[in-house]
């Protein structure tokens, strides 16, 4: 199975963000938004 490095995901992420963002403004309410709630779920399983 192949390991996946975080360092190399980031960058690939960002840069698909921007472009979706740079054809669809809209976009970055929609990202913003799962942001957040991903950020907001990660951080209360890891108290839990």
């Amino acid at each position: 199975m192949m390991e996946t490095n975080i360092l190399v995901v980031q960058p690939i992420v960002a840069l698909v963000a921007g472009i979706l963002i740079l054809v669809w403004p809209q976009i970055l309410n929609y990202v913003i938004a799962a942001f957040l709630i991903i950020t907001g779920i990660l951080g209360l399983m890891h108290h839990m």
